[in-house]
Parts: structure tokens; C-alpha cells; sequence
């Protein structure tokens, strides 16, 4: 279940709230563009769906930086070796 923090955090991914609490009443909106309440709400319905794409995004990044790695012949561990 996602928390106000996460749903802020998927609307203002460079910040500019403070929030105390899990309500919108806690919410100050401090270097951005207050939202409703009626949008905040909306965002929790909306989450869950975001973060998936975000999971399958990065899965996807991460098989194409190892399919990369592979065809120059090294591994992931060769680019931990190298402190990378």
C-alpha cells in the first residue's frame, strides 16, 4: 500500500514539500506547485501502476546494460572488479 510520502515522491520526484504525517493536511507545499486534495487521493489510485512501470523500466535497463556487457565480453563482476 503506498504511503503520502511515496505518492509525492512519484508527483514531485525533486521535492519541494515537507510532510508530516500520512495526510494531506500535513502536506507544505514549500518549492512547488501545490496540488488538491482531490489529485493527492488520485495519486494512490494511480501508484501502484507507476511504480510497476518503474520496476519493469529498470529491469529492462538492467538486462540491456548486461546484454551490452556481454557483447563486449565482460560481466558484472569484471566491472566490480575495476570498482565500477
Amino acid at each position: 500500500m503506498a504511503t503520502a510520502q511515496d505518492v509525492l515522491g512519484m508527483l514531485y520526484p525533486n521535492g519541494g514539500y515537507y510532510i508530516a504525517g500520512n495526510e494531506y493536511e500535513g502536506i507544505q507545499f514549500l518549492d512547488c506547485e501545490p496540488i488538491t486534495k482531490a489529485q493527492f487521493n488520485a495519486g494512490f489510485a494511480t501508484f501502484d501502476a507507476w511504480k510497476a512501470e518503474q520496476d519493469a523500466q529498470m529491469a529492462a535497463d538492467k538486462a540491456s546494460a548486461t546484454a551490452k556487457l556481454a557483447a563486449l565480453g565482460l560481466t558484472a563482476d569484471d566491472l566490480k572488479a575495476l570498482g565500477l
